[in-house]
């Protein structure tokens, strides 16, 4: 399933803050949740027999609230000729902060992504969990530095390298103890290094076995440790079918995470953290090599949309929401892509500090 485009994704989120801010004084906000492919026209019905039910609610105001809402609703459903393709997501109650004073409000969303639950509740809060799940990142990686010391076990989510666990083997160094033969410390050496290996892929299974978003998985390390592992680990086939690419890699700390997905960046080219290295390489380098044909500031980016000569605007996540709208308005207006850039890697630090946070690349010069 296609990630949310930048606009999607705010528009999802605006809602699910505006209806987690609010707190019903009763049980007397409604949630209803249409998956795709429901029939649209039973939910109808069981929200007219809802109406019925509710008529026996001591509460006169909470009554009035909860029926209303589902009047509401129902009214909203029978717009439709049906159920839209991802679903439908619909929600009405009294907000009035004043006791005895209605106030009932309604809000409706064509989810970006395929709703997959029904429901019906009436509550003191709306129920945005199932909307939540759509702004998580859909592919995750694994990722496995090793040698026969040290392992280290993290996450790739997005543009975020995550440390999970850190792992020590106890095999001793090359350097041996006085007396023993060379034989026994080999057979004593590879037994540790074995149950080390073992032990490394009993946590990847405890971490990755069950994880519905993982995508695939990447290992670096030393030669030859790293496919003596694959090969002796006694990793799961379910696992080791997830390994995506291997890489040679002479740290295996955090450090040895980044270089490892340095190194993978063909691997996993499609990955938001490889993209947006991408596109800030592309503006650096028209910037340097081509300084017409870039532009950064507010003042500059804004000058540029409003002419037409913007290709590509990227905006630091740092800036406000509210101003980042209104450039994704005016670069749809022209036709001109949006890119978020995050903050999490350097050359995101070194745009927003070299930008103040704006910069595109034009189709034509500003002059």
């Amino acid at each position: 399933m296609a990630e949310l485009t930048h606009k999607e994704k705010t528009k999802l989120e605006d809602l699910i803050t505006e209806l987690e801010n609010i707190k019903g004084r009763h049980t007397e906000l409604v949630t209803v949740m249409i998956p795709a492919g429901f029939n649209h026209n039973q939910v109808v019905k069981q929200l007219e027999a809802e109406k019925s039910t509710a008529s026996n609610i001591k509460s006169k105001a909470t009554r009035s609230a909860v029926t209303e809402s589902l009047e509401k609703i129902i009214r909203e459903l029978k717009t439709y000729k049906q159920t839209p393709p991802n679903g439908l997501a619909l929600f009405a109650g009294n907000i009035s902060e004043k006791e005895g004073i209605q106030d009932i409000q309604f809000w409706g969303i064509e989810p970006p992504k395929t709703l997959k639950i029904r429901m019906y509740r009436c509550d003191q809060t709306f129920v945005v969990d199932p909307l939540k799940e759509m702004l998580q990142i859909e592919e995750v990686y694994g990722l496995l530095t090793i040698d026969r010391q040290e392992a280290t076990i993290g996450l790739l989510e997005g543009k975020k390298i995550q440390v999970l666990r850190s792992l020590t083997s106890g095999v001793p160094g090359k350097v041996r103890a006085g007396g023993q033969s060379s034989q026994r410390f080999h057979r004593i050496t590879e037994g540790l290094a074995k149950e080390f290996f073992r032990r490394v892929a009993e946590e990847m299974k405890e971490i990755f076995f069950e994880m519905p978003r993982l995508k695939g998985i990447l290992v670096g390390g030393p030669i030859p440790t790293k496919e003596e592992f694959l090969e002796e680990g006694q990793l799961v086939t379910k696992l080791k079918e997830k390994v995506m690419a291997v890489k040679d890699i002479g740290y295996v700390d955090e450090h040895g995470l980044k270089l490892l997905v340095e190194a993978s960046q063909d691997d996993i080219a499609e990955q938001e953290i490889i993209k947006e290295k991408k596109i800030l390489e592309k503006f650096f380098n028209t910037l340097g090599k081509e300084s017409e044909r870039a532009a950064y500031g507010k003042e500059r980016v804004l000058l540029s949309l409003e002419r037409g000569a913007a290709e590509i605007i990227l905006i630091s996540k740092t800036i406000d929401r509210e101003t980042i709208k209104e450039f994704e308005e005016k670069a749809e207006n022209i036709s001109a892509e949006l890119v978020i850039v995050s903050i999490e890697t350097p050359e995101g630090e070194q745009f927003l500090n070299l930008t103040k946070g704006f910069g595109a690349i034009l189709r034509f010069s500003l002059e």
